[in-house]
């Protein structure tokens, strides 16, 4: 048997992350407070399973040690005692990763590595709040976690090499690529992507295009899948607006400051895809 973990939280990241630890192998103490979300994520590994299957990625026979390798706990302090990494993938909010990380610090085995999917808040930050920092680092996936090879790995002031050496094996278990980066506001990945969403908002609020022409310039422009706009929808414009907030407040520097269109879609709850409306509709 390999390694146990725990991942906290159900939502997108979450799911995900849970999905790809137990494909390859490991038990999964996954923690979910709201145990009505139990269920949807679940099926949601389940139906993602089936796709994996049918591009033949994976085979028929191996659906159901994946799912049983999957354990719910509504306790953290319980889902963290006997596991040699944590990986946390709560909301994207300071005060509840710090409440997070301070609770899984007490009840941890002192070998444990703690890892943060946080796309965008300082690890050096969250690290200061653990017992043990040298041992906290960021593991940053890209969406959707069991498609994209990607890990984003983050070192804080405090980590450790050795920490860092751990979570890149880690990484690669898990067949994706990991690659190193410092810890600034947004990292490499958000620091880059996220101006340029905002900049397309930007390029709608002042008129300069429709939704549709700005994705498609960048789609057969630049040979991005997706165009930003739509790619917005698909990240959640409440977690754009989180990383924007971090980036202006981090660099201090008014490129990064939020296109008021993307304050008020959030204020509204139109939030993409997950809400059924952002700058696209779905149903």
């Amino acid at each position: 048997m390999k390694a146990p973990v725990a991942v906290l939280g159900a939502g997108t990241m979450g799911t995900g992350i849970a999905h790809v630890f137990a494909q390859y192998g490991h038990p999964v103490a996954w923690v979910e407070i709201e145990q009505s979300r139990w269920e949807k994520a679940l099926n949601t590994v389940s139906q993602n399973i089936d796709r994996q299957i049918k591009k033949g990625s994976l085979s028929p026979e191996d659906k159901e040690p994946i799912l049983n390798r999957l354990r719910f706990y509504s306790e953290l302090s319980s889902a963290v005692q006997n596991v040699e990494l944590v990986v946390e993938a709560v909301p994207e909010d300071l005060e509840l990763k710090i409440s997070v990380w301070r609770e899984v610090s007490k009840h941890a085995p002192e070998q444990t590595i703690f890892a943060t999917n946080t796309s965008s808040i300082s690890i050096t930050q969250l690290a200061a709040q653990v017992k043990r920092p040298e041992r906290f680092i960021g593991m940053h996936f890209m969406n959707p976690v069991p498609v994209m090879r990607l890990v984003e790995v983050i070192k804080g002031l405090q980590t450790s090499d050795a920490t860092v050496e751990a979570i890149m094996d880690w990484a690669r278990s898990l067949n994706k690529e990991p690659i190193l980066v410092q810890d600034y506001p947004g990292f490499i990945s958000n620091r880059v992507l996220m101006p340029m969403i905002n900049e397309a908002i930007y390029a709608l609020y002042q008129g300069v295009a429709t939704r549709e022409a700005i994705d498609s310039i960048m789609k057969l422009g630049m040979n991005h899948p997706m165009g930003p706009l739509e790619l917005a929808d698909f990240i959640g414009l409440d977690v754009c607006l989180a990383i924007l907030k971090v980036l202006y407040e981090g660099f201090g520097d008014p490129r990064y400051a939020p296109c008021p269109l993307l304050v008020k879609m959030v204020q509204a709850g139109y939030l993409g895809r997950k809400s059924g409306r952002g700058f696209y509709e779905y149903n």
